[in-house]
């Protein structure tokens, strides 16, 4: 059976008003893991092996791909005849008092790495690895007013910040760029290459920050 039949037929299962669904999808040709990663970026979904779960949800504004994603991407799975086994997890109806799949944000990451710096950090570097080069474009977009700088690869962005002084985007703005992100369901991995502590630039607007031997 094909994974959009597939689909339609768990989605027939949920309960009535169900907001959110946890969906598993077992390749049935292993070696196709790669290729499948790729189709099912848009949806964000974990991968273990040849594994992959998917957070559907209905709620507007909610961490997940919504069910018409998920279709589409599923439909272009079975157009290149990568086929397999979808399961359903869970699924809470719109009065369930526990969210069972939630998932965290970009915004909640960005707030925990702020929060382990050291209380006089000045400026710092960041990248945003996201999980498919197909966020790229929308991504830079909306971390527009951070200045991102696509580097490394087709899926990495860099931005520079600063909490009081020196030339970056501040910590506040670049949370708020990231809770955008995450209202359009874009996902993926933030760190924090370098940082500098105690900075008082004098007739320049900061540090020159160095990653494999180049100014950055």
């Amino acid at each position: 059976m094909r994974l959009v039949e597939q689909w339609s037929e768990l989605q027939a299962a949920l309960p009535q008003g169900w907001q959110r669904a946890s969906l598993t999808l077992e390749l049935a040709d292993p070696a196709q893991a790669d290729r499948a990663a790729v189709v099912l970026g848009p949806a964000a979904p974990w991968r273990v092996g040849s594994t992959f779960r998917l957070d559907v949800v209905r709620r507007a504004g909610a961490v997940g791909a919504d069910p018409g994603l998920v279709e589409r991407t599923l439909a272009r799975l079975d157009a290149e005849g990568i086929g397999g086994r979808l399961e359903l997890g869970s699924g809470e109806s719109q009065d369930a008092a526990v969210d069972v799949t939630s998932a965290r944000s970009l915004a909640e990451d960005w707030q925990e790495l702020v929060d382990a710096l050291p209380p006089d950090w000045s400026h710092a570097l960041v990248r945003v690895r996201l999980d498919s080069s197909d966020y790229v474009d929308r991504a830079a977009l909306l971390l527009a007013p951070a200045n991102p700088q696509l580097v490394d690869d087709l899926s990495t962005l860099q931005i520079r910040t600063a909490s009081h002084v020196g030339y970056g985007v501040s910590p506040e703005m670049l949370r708020r760029c990231f809770e955008r992100l995450d209202r359009e369901r874009i996902t993926g991995r933030i760190e924090i290459v370098q940082t500098v502590s105690d900075a008082h630039p004098v007739a320049t607007q900061g540090p020159v920050f160095r990653l494999g031997g180049r100014s950055v």
